[in-house]
């Protein structure tokens, strides 16, 4: 007789392992799909975007500061500890048209649930390049998340850029002028596609300056970035424009592509929609939790909180069932 498991979490960062420590203390035995380990930063790791983030200081109770691999060990440990189970495997479909719910692992095969939460993250658009890669998992000065980089000792004072030219480049930028020698906002085209006044606010600001129709062909730098390799999109002109940090701010992609076809709504941008005071999608006994179903704040905590509600929201699901 095929197992039926409670539920089963897909997703391995923040926001998938403070689900499962919840739902382990509440004993439903959940069940971790945290992925296959992935070569390129812009693919979904197992343990998120942490996984390439260095040192994370903004998160409570880390005073000191902790790496982001060491975070997701400590998330992983205490839901183990409480009986959460892992399985290493991707969840590539599913079905939600009857329950309980079919899903179909990247060996091929079938996992039985009873609620489901869907907690794969989305993953940083990158320019793509093999030296913006390395240094991107080695810690090594690039980074797609100012707000969770910005202020570490190694970027204050220096010189550093952004990449973009929409509303999250800018408020990139901006967050970045207030430890920054000078920050660079390095777009293709001639004009922000920000909004006016978050525009205003990068030209008022006295140590922000825009690089218009400039695209970046390489980052230099060994064992971390010296400064970024630049040609002019009108003029074709190339140049080198020294810096110790470049974040990457152009767009994010949830990972619900292996939800094509299930009936699962997402808004246009392919992210999870939710219920507004749950974590409920349109499915009920579905929840989703994190990046994935969160277009705006992208941090470790605001997703560890919203794993937090998916796994209360999927515990009192659970019950309802028995009633």
């Amino acid at each position: 007789m095929t197992t039926v498991e409670n539920v089963v979490i897909i997703g391995s960062g923040p926001a998938g392992w403070t689900a499962a420590i919840y739902a382990a203390r509440a004993e439903l035995n959940p069940l971790v799909f945290v992925g296959v380990p992935k070569t390129s930063p812009s693919i979904v790791l197992p343990g998120g975007q942490l996984m390439l983030t260095t040192e994370v200081e903004n998160y409570p109770g880390f005073p000191d500061g902790i790496t982001g691999p060491d975070m997701m060990a400590n998330f992983q440990k205490q839901a183990e500890r409480f009986g959460a189970r892992k399985r290493g495997e991707d969840i590539v479909s599913c079905d939600f048209s009857e329950k309980p719910f079919k899903l179909e692992t990247n060996k091929g095969e079938t996992v039985l649930a009873n609620a489901v939460i869907i907690a794969t993250g989305a993953t940083a658009n990158w320019i793509g390049l093999e030296n913006e890669m390395r240094l991107a998992r080695s810690g090594g000065g690039v980074s797609a998340c100012a707000v969770c980089d910005g202020a570490l000792p190694a970027f204050r004072d220096q010189p550093l850029a952004v990449v973009g030219g929409g509303d999250s480049a800018l408020e990139e930028a901006s967050y970045l002028t207030k430890f920054a020698s000078k920050v660079y906002i390095i777009h293709r085209r001639d004009e922000f596609r920000a909004s006016k006044a978050m525009q205003q606010r990068i030209f008022d600001s006295p140590n922000a300056e825009p690089l218009w129709n400039k695209v970046v062909t390489d980052v230099l730098g060994d064992t971390s970035i010296t400064g970024v390799a630049l040609k002019d999109t009108v003029t074709g002109e190339e140049t080198t424009l020294d810096l110790r940090g470049l974040f990457v701010a152009i767009g994010h992609t949830p990972t619900t592509s292996f939800l094509d076809g299930t009936g699962i709504e997402l808004d246009e941008a392919k992210y999870i929609k939710l219920d507004t005071r749950s974590s409920n999608t349109n499915i009920d006994g579905v929840f989703a939790a994190g990046d994935v179903a969160d277009p705006h704040y992208r941090q470790a905590i605001s997703a560890a909180g919203m794993g937090c509600q998916a796994a209360i929201d999927a515990e009192h699901y659970l019950s309802s069932l028995s009633d």
